[in-house]
């Protein structure tokens, strides 16, 4: 199993909801919970938070964020457009709204926005579709400098190579689910982009239109040398 450091622990809530705890502090990454079925039902529940990242507004990663950033005070990090919907017709006040190619820093911990290939926008409950921005990627940077990529909803494009020559990441978060986002070829791919060696596959698995997995992730990119794709289940933790 991949090495976090220590006292740095990321549980897979399901589909491309993670709960990243480090520094003393509890981020969750794109809040689908309640009406996700690949999340456990005892993880509906996330407990306090201290920050709340949205890779994009589409309904299976932001369900929840209204509901949750609003109970717990957590400060949410976004696409400017996002956060501007947020603020304006959610009522969320604690928002830093940015854009691909900066970089926030939060209690120590840096939030590094990068690109990502794909479409954002929120429905309603009344079917209104609210435009959300760009669609996004993660690059978080804890204070030993270990980074964690979490790549959103995306295909593969030729620029992760410029992720990895700018930010390193030492993991990476990548859909695999085939449809929506990029499948296990595509993603290998990405993993040679990125050079990264340890990976979690997300967005896989949901509904059966995201046929995608580890095993034909792990044959597509059995070329990457010492490539560890870490098969998690819904509510398992790498580190502690």
């Amino acid at each position: 199993m991949a090495e976090l450091p220590e006292g740095v622990k990321l549980t897979w809530l399901g589909h491309a909801t993670f709960l990243l705890e480090a520094q003393g502090k509890r981020v969750l990454i794109d809040p689908w919970l309640q009406g996700n079925p690949a999340c456990p039902d005892e993880l509906k529940d996330p407990g306090p938070l201290d920050i709340i990242v949205a890779t994009h507004g589409h309904n299976d990663h932001i369900q929840d964020l209204t509901e949750v950033a609003k109970s717990t005070g957590a400060t949410v990090v976004c696409m400017v457009e996002l956060g501007d919907w947020l603020q304006s017709k959610k009522g969320i006040d604690n928002v830093v709204a940015m854009n691909k190619g900066g970089t926030t820093e939060i209690a120590g911990i840096k939030f590094h926005m990068t690109d990502a290939k794909h479409s954002s926008s929120f429905t309603e409950s009344d079917g209104t579709v609210i435009y959300t921005g760009e669609p996004a990627g993660f690059v978080i940077e804890l204070e030993t400098g270990f980074k964690i990529y979490h790549a959103g909803d995306t295909c593969v494009f030729g620029d992760m190579a410029l992720i990895r020559k700018l930010l390193a990441p030492d993991i990476a978060l990548l859909p695999i689910g085939d449809f929506y986002t990029m499948g296990p070829r595509s993603a290998a791919e990405a993993i040679r982009l990125l050079g990264v060696k340890t990976v979690i596959p997300m967005h896989y698995g949901t509904f059966p239109l995201l046929p995608g997995t580890p095993d034909e992730l792990r044959k597509e990119a059995d070329d990457v040398s010492g490539l560890e794709v870490v098969d998690l289940k819904p509510g398992d933790s790498i580190g502690s």
